[in-house]
């Protein structure tokens, strides 16, 4: 890929689908976010297509947004996946070194990472990503890049993420239709890590959950390393269906006093504080307990925060990761939620919105584009030698394969 070319990062989510694209200076080899664009999403439910044809025309809407931002043609991007189908487990692999003087090389990396994916992965399931957590040579464990080391075997454990076959397919189908290629599949919360944590972070030990519409993802790095991976099946679209309910008022309305007015921290609300439905729709009529509104929506980031901290513990991290949470998406942005997380969870918690990226556009800092940030950040590292921490990784996709086998079976169906 030339300098100067554009990096697309398609971000499907199950409410919004967001694009971004990056160009790389050629002056200054610095990434330049040249273009953004959301677009409401039909026919996905909790990261998962549940229309072909709505699905479409949805990714259409949001790349001709960007294209007619940036003048250029979307013809591949990054894609990233999600949905409650991704799996992760661990999995060790071990070879012997090759070369007759010991001296370990990138291919014996290779091909270490690769027994570790001969694990048995679940029928109608199939690798997404193998991401080395560390090395071991001979008997000395820990190491985070064996290359140029000596020793006769090296080992390898790993973090494996599946995906359900058809799920992918349906995706993959869903992005070929409107005419762009795909680069990689990215797991969403992956890709939401390289734009919002620091190298720090990930060290020191931080739980990253990214507060989409229908579902929560969870990523939780330690060393520097993923331990730990999750997609929960509940989201900030919840908390709008609980409004809806609660104050018997349209989706719609509800969306817009949670937006507007809403916050997770009720006690710091007067009781006698009141929202006028009138300033939403002027077909409403009534006012409805600012109070109230803080309790439901409260009440729900408490349920979902402790089926993320079920998880926690399930790792022996609960109240441990010194870095504490990052919250991300666009459910991170309700008033208050900083507050509610640190009750929860014992641990520090902040908002992890994109950070240093060179841009014109106002809208990239918001946390919401962090997805779609990530994946151009991801991009970039896939195609240029010194693209940052993460070529590392993205030298291990295993997506390539299956998106080119995907590519030609597409291809072959096209009339």
């Amino acid at each position: 890929m030339a300098k100067g070319d554009a990096i697309t990062g398609l971000d499907i989510g199950s409410t919004t689908i967001r694009v971004a694209v990056g160009q790389v200076n050629p002056h200054d080899n610095d990434l330049h976010i040249i273009g953004a664009a959301e677009h409401p999403a039909e026919g996905i439910n909790k990261g998962v297509i549940t229309s072909i044809e709505d699905a479409v025309s949805s990714i259409s809407g949001a790349l001709d947004k960007v294209e007619r931002m940036t003048g250029i043609p979307t013809e591949r991007a990054f894609v990233s996946v999600n949905g409650g189908h991704i799996l992760s487990q661990d999995s060790h692999g071990v070879v012997a070194v090759s070369k007759a003087d010991g001296e370990i090389k990138d291919e014996d990396v290779t091909r270490v990472i690769e027994a570790a994916q001969t694990v048995a992965t679940p029928p109608n399931y199939e690798i997404l990503h193998v991401i080395p957590r560390q090395f071991n040579v001979d008997n000395q464990m820990g190491i985070k890049d064996p290359v140029g080391m000596t020793g006769i075997k090296l080992e390898a454990d790993a973090q494996i993420i599946l995906g359900l076959v058809s799920q992918i397919k349906n995706l993959t189908k869903c992005v070929y239709r409107t005419g762009t290629d795909i680069q990689d599949l990215v797991l969403g919360v992956l890709a939401a890590s390289e734009a919002v944590l620091t190298k720090r972070q990930k060290e020191l030990g931080v739980a990253l959950v990214n507060l989409g519409g229908l579902t929560t993802s969870l990523m939780v790095f330690e060393e520097g390393d993923v331990i730990h991976t999750k997609i929960l099946p509940v989201g900030a679209g919840h908390i709008t269906n609980d409004i809806a309910i609660g104050l018997r008022t349209s989706v719609d309305i509800a969306e817009a006093i949670k937006t507007d007015y809403g916050s997770a921290s009720p006690d710091d609300i007067n009781k006698h504080e009141e929202i006028d439905l009138k300033d939403i729709d002027e077909n409403e009529d009534g006012r409805v307990s600012r109070k109230e509104v803080a309790e439901i929506i409260e009440a729900r980031l408490e349920e979902i925060f402790s089926m993320v901290n079920k998880e926690l513990k399930a790792i022996d991290r609960h109240g441990m990761l010194p870095a504490g949470i990052v919250l991300t998406g666009g459910g991170s942005k309700l008033n208050g939620i900083v507050d509610v997380a640190k009750a929860q969870f014992y641990l520090p918690a902040t908002i992890g919105a994109p950070r240093q990226f060179k841009t014109a556009i106002d809208k990239i800092q918001d946390p919401v584009f962090a997805t779609a940030l990530g994946l151009v950040l991801w991009g970039q590292g896939m195609t240029s030698p010194q693209g940052g921490g993460m070529s590392q990784l993205a030298r291990f996709s295993a997506v390539t394969d299956a998106t080119s086998k995907m590519k030609k079976w597409f291809k072959s169906l096209l009339p």
